[in-house]
Parts: C-alpha cells; structure tokens; sequence
C-alpha cells in the first residue's frame, strides 16, 4: 500500500508532457492584406522595369530590336493579355519594345487612368519578340505581319461592361473611351494608329487607318526615338 501511495504521489507531481508548438498560421497574400492591384510589396511594377538604350533596326515588317525593354506582366495602370491563349498576363516573350514604346505605353495608361479614376486598366497585348524578328503565326494565332522592330504594340479597347478582357465583338467597345485613347496616341507621336473598319473610330487621315482584323484592338507604331526621359 505504501509503495502504491508513493507510485501516485509522483505520477502526480510530474511536469505534463511537452506539446508540440502549433504551426504558424501562413502569410496572407498581398492582395488579401489591402495591397494596390499591380503593386507588390507597395511597389509598382513599373518601377522594377530595367531601362536601357534600345534600337529599331530595319522596318516592322523586317526588322531586329537591340536593347529591346520588357513592359511588365501587370502594372497599376495596365494589364497584359495572351491573343494566342485568351489570358492574361501575356507570355514574357510577346511583350518587348524599344524604350520609347514602353514610354509611350505607360504615359497613355497613365492619362487614361487620371481621366478616368476608378476605371478598367488599359488591356495591352503584343508587342515584339526580345530581339525582334519575325513573328508570324508559327508564334501562335495569326501572328503579325509587322511586330519585328519593337516599335509596335496591340491596346484592346475599353469594354463598356468594364472587363479587363478582350472584345469578342465591336458591340462591346466603349467607343467614347475607345476614340479617346486613340486620340491620345495620336498626340504621344504615334506614326500609325490602325483601327477596325467597323468601330467607326477616326483620326488624322495620314496617322489613325483602317485595317482589317482590328475591329478588337487599336495597332499602335510609333516613330524610333529614344524615350523622352532618363
């Protein structure tokens, strides 16, 4: 009875075992924390873009790009869409430019957005290959004609449901908005603004034209130039 006491007495007195800490809880994403669409960590992506002298060499429809400037995935004004895919953003190898096209393309989204607070972000989508070149439909889709020196860029127009997405028809077009943003590509310097022959949309006789298969997005060509500001 003793020795019974005793085996008790110390199974009572001693330290509960050690549990095993809980696992931390995981991190939220950014976005669930508040964060800005097209920001990470409070920063935009424009910001981490790598700036450099680019050159347009030859024509677009035969050309190269050296020092060609990657446009993000994704920025606080803008977003990328694959054509070939439907989705976004658009592949990495589809979205390069001279220096001064990427300019160009966030000082529009940049004027479209302070127009329009509140509004969709511009929906970009190809611009040229990391060195130019060809880029025909043997890179998905019906491929582009021209695209080759860096100097070119595809816009979707804004849709009046207010989707970030691509047109599926001209009746979908937000055409004040549409005409607008085609007017301010004209006054970036635009060389050509080619525009779909059923969206109505108009311009200046010797910069805004029509061409077929545009009736979804605005081609914007600028000039070669080196960008504005360094």
């Amino acid at each position: 009875m003793l020795r019974l006491i005793v085996l008790l007495t110390a199974t009572l007195a001693a330290p509960p075992a050690a549990t095993a800490p809980a696992p931390a809880a995981p991190a939220r994403p950014a976005a669930a924390q508040g964060a800005a669409p097209g920001m990470e960590h409070g920063r935009p992506p424009e910001a981490a873009i790598h700036w450099r002298r680019s050159l347009a060499l030859g024509r677009p429809n035969r050309g190269r790009l050296a020092g060609g400037v990657e446009l993000p995935a994704a920025g606080t004004q803008f977003v990328t869409v694959d054509p070939v895919t439907g989705t976004s953003p658009n592949r990495a190898w589809r979205r390069n430019g001279t220096d001064r096209l990427v300019e160009v393309l966030l000082a529009v989204a940049a004027e479209h957005a302070a127009a329009h607070p509140g509004a969709p972000r511009l929906v970009v989508g190809d611009l040229s290959r990391p060195r130019g070149g060809r880029f025909g439909p043997e890179y998905g889709g019906d491929g582009h004609r021209s695209h080759q020196n860096g100097l070119d860029a595809d816009v979707y127009y804004p849709r009046r449901d207010g989707l970030e997405r691509v047109p599926a028809r001209v009746a979908q077009i937000d055409r004040r908005l549409a005409q607008e943003l085609v007017d301010r590509f004209v006054r970036a310097g635009a060389e050509y603004v080619f525009v779909g022959p059923r969206t109505g949309l108009r311009g200046p006789g010797k910069v805004v034209l029509t061409l077929a298969n545009h009736d979804d997005h605005l081609h914007v060509r600028i000039r070669p130039g080196p960008r504005t500001r360094r």
